[in-house]
Formats: structure tokens, sequence, C-alpha cells
């Protein structure tokens, strides 16, 4: 029998009125908690996190002065029991889900955080006259398999505590900002930057040293830039899933600025079905039209941060499953290879047969070696993690031009731009005519939140949005295009005769999400800068 923390282990049948059913195991498929079974405040205020954690078992609010529990098959009778007698109440255990349980259990716990540590960023007087109080307010949050404070530091725990919250929040970065008079902390949410809250200077030096630890860096060296890498833990046993960390430090005035990039498995749930990217159904039908094809090129394009890699992993999935082989000339059993800077998600965890190397610039691995070497390797599909300099555009094309479908990146503001980029690296135009298959632009066009109606809460950090959606403007290569590229015609002519043979832009495609309400003129605003 386990106890819970501070709970006397029973000896015996207990005194208190504890009812407890053995619980049943779930026949197939388990049901998942959902938002009508909200814990109770008593649950959340005795029951530890690292305890429901460990035991996956969550409250789904009281009925008739019972405790109703969700928990899991491997739920142990003894943690049920004890619950129970901690909370002086009967209990009433349901099986569901264990994923569903430990994602309930962090989401639940989360929001028990103080509204005012959660929502708003100390005055920085405030901070230093009492970092303690502040200090000791995160480490509190910090309760979790990934954060276990048993035995930790506090500056440990505290590092910890912020890569919690972030991962709850759903943030794809962490920035750690020195100022003059304290340390900003912000989050990176849908694209957009918040500041959440400040720490004291007095604790910058010992946050950064910690996150150098983290990734391998070189704890001593403070003057010049340095990149890492570390995989933290979120759950146990059979939930346990690793979050991998990108790490930047780069020395500013006021001490080293600290970036930590999540790339957290569970928000690549879209990789496994290429539907889930959003795309309208007559441009994702024409797409993968284009990525069924034995060669080619086909270029994703879009500023930093508007999801091109995610569509080219989902564009891969879809290619290495049974649906690149039901349409299009190719058979199944394709040697799938990549090379990338950096590998931003392991495929091999979503069932995808594919060989990924990362560019290496000390040890010689660029993205123009690495693709001459993966051409040695018997390739079908290649992906190229971006187009960026002469070299590797020239073997990218010869690559398609001799029977290989190439997938890559390119940054441009828009589908038809790809096309002039290519011509200012260097490539002949009568190449690109006669390799380039298609180009997706994209952006990611944040959603209003809808709970406040877009006017702003805690659950949205008061930003009036909640989650993105993409956005897609989708540029074919027929043969009338390929005769205007050949000749090296202007994008402007190249874009009038793209959008008479159909071609949706960006533009159309945000305005009518403004017009079904999905989104504002503020966001579309913002989105579409740089394009015409």
């Amino acid at each position: 029998m386990i106890p819970v923390p501070h709970a006397p282990a029973p000896t015996a049948a207990p005194a208190a009125p504890t009812a407890l059913r053995e619980p049943v195991l779930p026949g197939p498929p388990a049901p998942r908690p959902h938002a009508d079974d909200a814990p109770s405040d008593r649950f959340l205020a005795i029951i530890p996190r690292d305890f429901a954690r460990r035991h996956l078992l969550v409250s789904r609010g009281i009925h008739q002065g019972a405790e109703r529990l969700w928990i899991a098959p491997t739920t142990s009778p003894a943690a049920v029991h004890n619950v129970g007698v901690r909370l002086a109440a009967p209990v009433e255990p349901t099986p569901a889900d264990p994923d569903a349980i430990a994602a309930e259990i962090d989401h639940r716990y989360g929001l028990a955080i103080p509204a005012a540590s959660r929502d708003s960023a100390p005055h920085p007087a405030d901070a230093g006259a009492h970092p303690d109080a502040h200090l000791d307010a995160l480490i509190a949050r910090a309760d979790t398999d990934l954060l276990s404070t048993s035995g930790k530091a506090p500056v440990v725990r505290l590092v910890d505590a912020l890569l919690f919250e972030a991962l709850g929040r759903g943030a794809s970065d962490v920035h750690i900002q020195p100022l003059a008079d304290r340390t900003l902390i912000r989050y990176r949410v849908d694209g957009v930057l918040h500041d959440v809250r400040s720490i004291p200077p007095a604790l910058t030096l010992a946050v950064a040293s910690r996150v150098k630890v983290m990734g391998r860096m070189d704890v001593a060296e403070r003057r010049l830039a340095q990149d890492g890498r570390a995989t933290v833990g979120l759950g146990a046993d059979g939930t346990r899933r690793a979050v991998d960390l990108r790490i930047s430090s780069f020395p500013t005035s006021y001490g080293e600025r600290i970036v930590l990039r999540l790339l957290d498995p569970a928000r690549a749930a879209h990789l496994l079905d290429f539907a889930s990217l959003g795309m309208p159904a007559a441009a994702e039908r024409l797409y993968l039209a284009r990525a069924a094809r034995s060669s080619g090129i086909l270029l994703v394009a879009g500023p930093t941060g508007s999801g091109k890699t995610t569509t080219l992993y989902a564009t891969l999935r879809w290619v290495a499953a049974d649906g690149g082989a039901a349409t299009g000339p190719r058979a199944r059993g394709q040697n799938i290879l990549t090379i990338e800077d950096p590998i931003e998600y392991e495929l091999s965890t979503v069932g995808l047969a594919v060989s990924q190397a990362q560019v290496n610039a000390r040890k010689g691995v660029t993205f123009a070696t690495g693709l001459r070497h993966l051409l040695r390797q018997d390739p079908d599909v290649i992906m190229v993690g971006e187009i960026r300099d002469a070299e590797t555009a020239h073997v990218a094309i010869q690559a398609s031009l001799t029977g290989h479908l190439v997938l890559s990146t390119i940054h441009t503001n828009d589908a038809v731009g790809a096309v002039p980029r290519l011509i200012d690296l260097g490539v002949e135009p009568y190449l690109i005519a006669a390799s380039l298959s298609a180009t997706l632009a994209q952006r990611l066009v944040r959603i209003v939140h809808p709970p406040c109606a877009g006017r702003g809460c805690t659950g949205c950090l008061d930003s009036g949005y909640r989650g993105r959606r993409g956005v897609f403007e989708l540029f074919l290569v027929d043969d009338p295009l390929r005769d205007l590229i050949a000749k090296a015609a202007p994008a402007t002519s190249l874009a009038s005769l793209a959008s008479s043979r159909g071609m949706r832009t960006l533009a159309d495609e945000v305005r009518r999400l403004v017009a079904e309400g999905v989104t504002t003129d503020a966001e579309c605003a913002r989105v579409l800068q740089g394009v015409e």
C-alpha cells in the first residue's frame, strides 16, 4: 500500500466514511474525461499532483457526498482507498483512458494556479523586495514527473516550473530575457510572444547556468553564443513522454539571453493525418496529386514559424502510407530520407520508416553536401529542410529531374515568389520550368477564443485568441505557366495567369475566415504583412 504524502497508511479497515468499490477494468474503448467532470476543489487542494500522476487517478467531482474518480486499469485499489481516507469521504472509481487521465491531471492542476500569480508578472520592485515569495509560488506549481521537487535545488525547481507551465499553455518557445532591473520570462503561444512574469536580477545567472547545464553547454563561457539540446520527461511508466528542448544562449549587456524551443510530441498529432492541417478540400486534392508523383520538386513557402516543416512532415506521412500509393503511380515500400536543420520531430515515433539526418556545419554536413550523400542511398523521396543557397538549389533541382520526388521549404512571401527566388539563387529558368511541380504558400492564423468571444481572458492570456489554423495558397505549375517561367516572366505575370486558372491567394483565404467569424481583421492584417 502506497500512502498519499502526509496521509497515515491505514492498518485496518478505515474508520472514516470511505466506501471503496473494487474498480472494474475497462473494456475497449475506455471512456475519456471531459469538461463536465471538473475535479472538486477539495481534491485539488489535498491530493498532490505527483501522487495523482503516479497512480493515474483524478477527481470528476462530488455526487451525493461521494468523490467520483477517474482511474486507469493500472491504478492500485490501495491508492484509491487512501484518497478516500485523505478526503474523509466515500469514493466512486470509474475506469477511463490512461493517457486522457494524465492529460486531465496536468490540465486541472494547471488551472488551479492562483490567478494573480498565473496571469500577471510582478512589478520589478515587488520582485526584488520579495523574491522568495514569488519563487515559492512558482516552485509550488512544479510538482509533476518532469518536475518532481524531491531533492532539487530551488533554481532547478524554478526552471522546471517554467518549462512545465509553458508546456501546459502550449507554448512553442520560452524566452529568458535579462533587462536592467529584472529578467523577463516570455512564452510564444500561437506565434505571438506573451510576457508572463519576471524574476529578480539576482536569479538571472543561476537560471541561465541551470539551462546551460541541461543543454550540456559550457557554463563558464558567457561571452559567446552557444547552442544545446536536452530532453525532459513528462509522466511516468506507460504514460511518460519525452519533450525535446533546443536551447540557444546569446550574450547581452545585462547577461545571457536564453531561448528554449519546445518540441512536444503531444502537439504532433496532426502528423498522423494530413486532413488535420485544415487545407481546403479542393486544394488538398490537387496538392496530394502532385505529392503522389514520382519526380519533381514540391516547395512549401512562408516565413519562419508558418508551419512549413509540419506540412512537409504530414506530406511524408501521407506519401509513406496507403494514400500515396493508392492515388499515385508508385508502389508501396519507398525509401524516404531527410536532411534537416534541426530534426524537429522523430518521424519514427509516428510509425514512419524514414531515415532522418541533421545538418552539422562543424563536420562539413550542409544541406548541399548532405543531399549529395542522400542521392547515393537509393532514395525515392527526399526532404530537404530548406533551400537557402545556390548549391542546395542546384542539387535539389537536379535530383528532381533524375527521378526523385524532392520536398523542401523556401522563404518567400507567396507561392509565386518561389520562382524569382530560385532564379536569384542562380537556377536557370528552363530548369525551374522543367522541375517545379507546385509551390504551397501558407500562414498560421490565430482563431478567436470562443469562451470569451475574443474579448480576452485568462485562458487565452488576454489575447482574445486560442489556437491557430492554416491558410494556404497553391501554385500549380502546368504547361502555360512553364512557358512563362522558362521565359523568366515577372512574378506579377505568373500570379495573374495562375489566378485566372483558379488559384486562391492567401488574402482570399484569410478574408473567407474573417467572414466566417473564425478570425479577425486585425489578425488578417498581422498575418498578411508583406503580401500584396
